[in-house]
């Protein structure tokens, strides 16, 4: 129900007004966020992603329709009323000279704190708390500057939760991260949206990331209109290969990946030793697309591959050669091309 969610875009067009005129981007959005939940937007670029979150977060102004945070509508409240009910994590780093990584999440508390700024006991233990809850509090009185771009960005999802809004906003966190990191920093947004119940929408380019732990996808195509549902299901109903997919790429359902229509394969005939070689000559399959080969079911095809528990055997026209890595096959394919 309505009621239930921590923010709703009702009718909501965004865009761009100026004196020529205004510049639709995406038009009458009717989504919705609810309390723990984690929603993954995707897109091509230029579809209308930043866009939407520069106005979700009430840096530009709506066309037309509304966007209501708890009930309110966020084009009738002051900043400091906006600060008190969403934050926001963006992509660029912030510039924060010799701050400790304390200070830095101590600036989360500012709508909250009196003219001077002063923090209240209160305050001190909402960040030492968050603190611990982002693994960050034996790193305290470090400098932000000193610490890796994973744990920095950990340190700016904590300011964001120090400011204790029902909403956060996330415009591509894991983008200078390493897959470890990236995983790492998912998660934890996951964990914490549980735990305290917050919204959290996250702006990505990561499409593995997404279908594996969003439980909601947007999914925005260039003409700005979205598709909103479990990642599963924008899978299995087309969707993901409709905004991303070309006359040269193509989703595979089963792989869960894209690949790349070749029209030029070259036939090889590829079996399993034994039923239990499955994961093996999946990974064989894989292997083989990248060179150039498309398995045929034609035993008399040359080259011919039998994928057994320890090795490859490729046969061609100069009779069978005994490989033991996918390395080696490839190198032997590589010399017949």
């Amino acid at each position: 129900m309505q009621s239930e969610q921590q923010i709703l875009l009702r009718a909501l067009s965004t865009g761009y007004a100026g004196s020529r005129g205004e510049r639709v981007v995406s038009e009458r959005i009717d989504l919705g966020i609810a309390p723990g939940e984690v929603v993954m937007l995707m897109g091509p670029n230029g579809s209308g992603k930043s866009t939407l979150m520069h106005t979700m977060a009430g840096l530009l102004s709506p066309l037309s329709g509304e966007v209501l945070i708890s009930g309110k509508s966020l084009s009738t409240l002051r900043m400091k009323e906006v600060a008190q009910l969403l934050s926001l994590v963006l992509t660029e780093r912030v510039d924060t000279g010799n701050m400790t990584v304390w200070e830095v999440v101590a600036l989360g508390r500012y709508p909250y704190t009196n003219f001077f700024g002063g923090l209240r006991a209160e305050d001190e233990a909402i960040i030492r708390r968050l603190l611990d809850a982002c693994r960050l509090g034996d790193m305290a009185q470090r400098i932000l500057t000193e610490l890796s771009d994973g744990e920095r960005q950990r340190v700016m999802i904590a300011r964001a939760l120090t400011q204790d809004t029902p909403l956060i906003l996330l415009d591509e966190p894991t983008a200078h991260l390493d897959l470890p990191s990236r995983l790492e920093v998912v998660l934890m947004l996951r964990r914490l949206a549980r735990e305290l119940q917050k919204g959290i929408l996250i702006s990505t380019h990561e499409l593995e990331l997404a279908l594996s732990w969003a439980d909601t996808l947007w999914l925005m195509d260039r003409s700005g209109r979205i598709v909103s549902g479990a990642p599963e299901d924008l899978v299995l109903g087309g969707d993901i290969e409709r905004v991303f997919g070309s006359a040269e790429l193509s989703y595979d359902m089963e792989r869960g990946e894209f690949s790349v229509q070749q029209s030029d394969l070259r036939p090889i005939y590829l079996q399993a030793s034994s039923p239990d070689q499955t994961l093996r000559l999946r990974w064989t399959v894989h292997a083989l697309a990248r060179l150039g080969y498309c398995p045929v079911t034609e035993p008399e095809t040359l080259p011919r591959v039998v994928v057994s528990s320890t090795e490859w055997h490729l046969t061609t026209g100069e009779g069978t050669r005994n490989c033991g890595t996918l390395t080696e096959l490839l190198t032997e394919l590589r010399g017949i091309d």
